[in-house]
């Protein structure tokens, strides 16, 4: 996993020094885990998605099955430049090793194709091919693919063997492509006839090189669906964490944007459906991340609501407002002792969802009291009243409701992007 990996990696980046003096070639080859990079010997993320077990409760996805002589196709948008690329794959609830027998990034084209002379062959630790034990997490070596923030890469894989249940994002609000066979270095998204919208094995891009190189001021927003983008329009990029890596390109202060949401995610309870609780997964999926200066946190209506509705799971347990606080006060001391600053959202309205009751009504007015007057958080961006309709504040604004009252459509979105104080980024 990641954490295991700190003290290889720092010595990777000794190794990679040396090889540059060598020239392109060794870039792409110095080091086990990819770690090559440009003269600074600085990687940061440039996109992210939270791993999750394979599961199959809201949409139809490949999860569950996994993939047997498959070739997955999948674009994600980037929210920094670099002179270098790089892949994280995830095999963190597999459950036998994974074996990538190949992969490429390309510039993508749309439709499953790929833009022509832009495809580059993907190598770990200079091989062609990799072995993911179960649990872990890998990088890949640098590609020299120059990228530019907002710019969409396709990451395409090719898994001969069976690779059994899938690690994967659920959620993605984005196409994903799967081929019968080797298609890896097609251009033409042809021989790719079936979609899916979720993620599979990948779980980052790092870039290298750019003019961001060696600063440390990237943001993750970690939570649940409403930070994942539930609601928002498919392949459009309208999540509130597109919209705030836009606003801050658009202010003259570009920063990394990570989404580290996952939808149907609680603070104190595990799913069988939506990931580990905040509490496990705040390390692996926040704390590993580079680049990072700030988290913002929204998370904790399903600890609310997760006790009296039963779809896609059996009710949860019931979480009292005090037990969800206790909850995001672990999350700042652990982001505190990484050094990170710490921002948190207040919880946004459900009245109108399946969520709505005045029990559940009353914690969320507690919780969100607490996240604005407490001074646990460094900074607070109240997300609630940025989406609440005046007339009716328990209420999501109907302009911004996808139609569940719960989840923002994506004007809802650009309202919680345009809420946050970038100064406080």
């Amino acid at each position: 996993m990641r954490s295991s990996n700190t003290a290889r990696r720092t010595a990777v980046a000794l190794l990679t020094t040396a090889a540059l003096a060598l020239g392109p070639s060794a870039v792409a080859t110095a080091g086990h885990t990819g770690s090559a990079s440009s003269a600074a010997s600085v990687w940061r993320g440039a996109w992210a998605a939270s791993p999750q077990a394979a599961t199959a409760p809201l949409t139809p996805n490949w999860s569950v099955r996994g993939f047997d002589n498959h070739t997955v196709r999948q674009s994600v948008r980037v929210t920094a430049s670099g002179s270098l690329a790089r892949i994280e794959l995830s095999n963190r609830y597999g459950t036998t090793p994974l074996r990538v027998t190949g992969a490429t990034v390309a510039r993508t084209a749309g439709g499953g194709a790929v833009r022509p002379g832009s495809v580059r062959t993907l190598r770990f630790d200079g091989r062609p091919s990799t072995t993911i034990p179960v649990g872990g997490t890998l990088l890949s070596d640098g590609a020299a693919l120059p990228v530019k923030a907002f710019e969409s890469l396709t990451v395409t894989l090719y898994l001969a063997g069976a690779t059994g249940p899938a690690t994967f994002h659920h959620v993605a609000s984005a196409t994903s492509y799967r081929a019968d066979g080797d298609h890896r270095a097609d251009v033409s998204g042809a021989a790719f006839d079936e979609t899916s919208t979720s993620w599979y094995f990948l779980s980052g891009v790092e870039v290298t090189g750019g003019r961001e190189t060696g600063r440390r001021d990237g943001v993750v927003t970690f939570g649940d669906s409403i930070t994942d983008g539930t609601g928002a329009t498919t392949d459009a990029d309208n999540r509130y964490p597109d919209e705030l890596a836009e606003r801050l390109a658009a202010s003259g202060r570009p920063r990394a944007v990570l989404n580290h949401g996952i939808a149907g995610n609680q603070v104190v309870n595990d799913t069988t459906w939506a990931g580990e609780k905040a509490l496990t997964r705040f390390r692996e999926d926040v704390l590993n991340e580079r680049g990072v200066r700030t988290v913002v946190i929204l998370e904790g209506i399903n600890d609310i609501g997760g006790s009296t509705v039963s779809f896609p799971d059996a009710p949860t347990p019931e979480v009292s407002a005090a037990e969800l606080i206790k909850g995001h006060r672990t999350l700042i001391r652990q982001a505190h002792a990484k050094g990170l600053k710490v921002i948190g959202a207040t919880l946004t309205p459900v009245k109108g969802s399946f969520y709505a009751s005045p029990a559940n009504e009353a914690k969320r007015d507690a919780v969100n009291h607490w996240i604005r007057t407490s001074g646990a958080y460094d900074a607070v961006v109240d997300l609630d009243r940025a989406v609440a309709d005046p007339a009716d504040p328990d209420r999501i604004l109907p302009a911004y409701d996808s139609g569940d009252g719960l989840h923002p459509n994506d004007a809802g979105y650009r309202a919680m992007a345009e809420a946050l104080d970038l100064d406080q980024l």
